[in-house]
This record gives C-alpha cells, structure tokens and sequence, in this order.
C-alpha cells in the first residue's frame, strides 16, 4: 500500500503562522484535527506543542478522537464540531466541553448527562445561514435561546454558522452580519454576553484581512489550512503557509512499456475511471502500476510532483501512471519496479487515506 508521510513540524509551524495570523485581528480558533482520525502518533507532537496552549480549543468530528486528545493532553479545552447524537451524551459530555448543536431536546439530554456528571457543558448554538445543512432557523432564535438559557447545567457561549461545506454557499459580508445582529438582539434582551461568534473554516481565511467579515466575529474552526495549507475559497495556498506536510509515496509494482490505446471493444462494463486517450494504435510509452486504487483515495485529489508523469487511470485497487519514455536527460531509465512515485494529497485526499487500514503512516 502507499506511504503517507507527515511532517508534523510544518504543522505545528503552520498552527504558529495562523494563530498570528488571527490574533491580529483579534480573533480566536479552535484546530479541528479530524484529518487526522485520531492517530496518536501525529496528534502527540501536535498538541504537546506550546502553540496549542494558545488556541481557544482543539475539534474533531470523532469522539474516539476527542477521548485520545484527552488522554493527550487533558488541559486542553475540546469541541465536538457536529450536532451530538442523543445516544451519545454521555461521551459528549465527558470527552467535550464544547459542542455544537442546532436540536434542543438534544441539548435537554446533555444538560442532564451533565448534571449527572457533575459539570458545566457548553454548547454554541448553530444558526441556519443559507448552507441547509446544521443549523436552526433564524426566526426561531430568540425563543430556541430563552429555552437553552433555562437549562442549569448548559452554559450557552455563543452563535455559528457552518457555510461552504455542502453547497459551497460562500461566507459573505451580508451574510455572517446576521450572525452579529442576533448577537446583539440575544445580548439586549437577556444580558448576557456571547463569548464568541464561530464564522466558519478555512473558507473564510482570506477573507479577514480584506476585512470582508464583521468585527463581531470572533472565532473560527481551522482545519485544511492548518494542515495542508490552503482554503477552500479558491483552494490555493493560504499566505506562506506549508502545503506540503503530507507526501503519498506509490510504490511502482509494475512497470512496462505498452501501447497508449486499449486493445478491443470498450464496453459499459468497467469499473474505472481513466483519463482521455488519444494516439495511434502503435505508439507506445511506459505505464507505471501503483498500489492503491479508488476505494482508497478519489485521485482526482492527489497532485503529481514529477511534472513527466501523467494520471492514465484507476480501478478499485490500482492506478496507472503514465512515464513516457522513462528516461532522462542523460538517457538513464528514470523509474523502475520497486521505486516509488511523490504525490501531494489534498485535503480530502489526506483524510481518506489516513482512513484506510492499508495506508502506512509514517512521521517525520
């Protein structure tokens, strides 16, 4: 299988250059690790760092994840960066002291699980801004708050919203604005300050310094452009930020030189995904066969460094690259079996991979 290689110390110096990054602006950040699912090996250096000291909090999406962060390092405050399923409160409300959530009878059951354990829990309060995923609907705030705000064991901390995840609705001005409206209106009318107004991921990065978010808002969940370096806005590198921490090693475990036109009647039958072919039927190149295919990694998401290679296609546990003439400036055989071929995953690509048994994670 392939070799994804992590450098956690371009992470950390990542962490270092967004949280001076957002301090200027006077904003807080939680680092949502869920890229890494949990594996302790990468999360150890990261949060025994003395930059996480000053983050607001630290997020995953896994409560197994939050219980190893725990274990980690328990001074550590933890989101849980999705609406809790009821069954689960009591490891909510014992591996996170923050969770989002848009569903007040599941804030009712986190309030008596905390109860039980004796704790405040605290939860921002999601508002539906135009994404349609979480997220209650701004006409029923007032009264969603006045029922949170009665609840004895629940600490209220304040308001997000989640944009650019599903349909990619962007963050704009207009609309995080509504955040900071009903920050006020809940302020004023119950007094009782709101700590933070949570206005989204990496998508919204850019954004700040061009000063197209409200003053309001406060904080931010940071995920991508903590770890691979670039926001979803347009998907390129964020500032001077690393973008190459995570490396994919393919190892070549076929290599031959074969006509670039399949041979035969190409059917509906096939099970893969392969890039345009065009040529003759007696021109040949070098075709590269590495060992992982698409139930591992959408290859679409994964970015050749070696600017003679090109992307031919995949089945479910095998892609093909294409070498050309495998050979270079001194007329040398460039690939052999046994060698491997340097990818950068993107984002996606990392998580998928740091999902799969078959990946070998290896730390730098």
């Amino acid at each position: 299988m392939a070799d994804l290689i992590v450098n956690t110390k371009k992470i950390t110096r990542n962490i270092e250059k967004l949280d001076k990054y957002l301090k200027a602006y006077n904003a807080k950040w939680t680092l949502v690790t869920k890229i890494l699912s949990g594996d302790r090996r990468l999360l150890e250096p990261i949060l025994n760092h003395p930059i996480i000291e000053n983050l607001h909090s630290v997020g995953d999406s896994r409560l197994s994840s939050l219980r190893t962060i725990k274990k980690i390092n328990p001074d550590i405050q933890t989101m849980y960066i999705k609406p809790p399923v009821q069954s689960l409160v009591k490891t909510v409300v014992q591996c996170a002291d923050i969770s989002l959530n848009s569903s007040f009878s599941t804030i009712e059951a986190l309030n008596e699980e905390a109860r039980r354990q004796d704790k405040i829990h605290k939860v921002v309060i999601m508002v539906e801004l135009g994404e349609l995923r979480e997220g209650i609907l701004r006409e029923n705030i007032v009264d969603f708050y006045q029922r949170v705000f009665n609840l004895d064991h629940i600490e209220t901390i304040g308001l997000g919203s989640n944009l650019g995840c599903m349909y990619g609705v962007e963050p704009t001005y207009d609309k995080l604005i509504q955040l900071s409206l009903y920050k006020e209106l809940l302020e004023s009318k119950f007094n009782r300050k709101l700590e933070i107004i949570s206005g989204g991921s990496s998508i919204t990065l850019p954004l700040i310094s061009k000063k197209k978010v409200p003053p309001a808002m406060n904080h931010y969940r940071i995920g991508e452009a903590a770890f691979v370096g670039t926001s979803p806005f347009d998907g390129k590198k964020f500032r001077d930020l690393s973008v190459d921490a995570f490396n994919v090693a393919a190892n070549i475990i076929e290599l031959e030189q074969k006509e670039v036109v399949p041979d035969g009647n190409i059917g509906e039958g096939n099970i893969g995904h392969t890039s345009e072919f065009s040529g003759d039927e007696t021109e040949k190149s070098y075709r590269a066969i590495v060992d992982f295919g698409s139930i591992d990694v959408d290859v679409d998401e994964l970015f050749i460094k070696d600017k003679y290679i090109n992307f031919l296609g995949t089945t479910s546990d095998m892609t093909v690259y294409d070498l050309g003439k495998n050979l270079n400036q001194g007329n040398r055989t460039r690939y052999k079996v046994g060698d491997q071929i340097k990818l950068i995953p993107s984002y996606m690509a990392v998580a998928r991979f740091m999902n799969s048994k078959f990946t070998e994670v290896k730390v730098k």
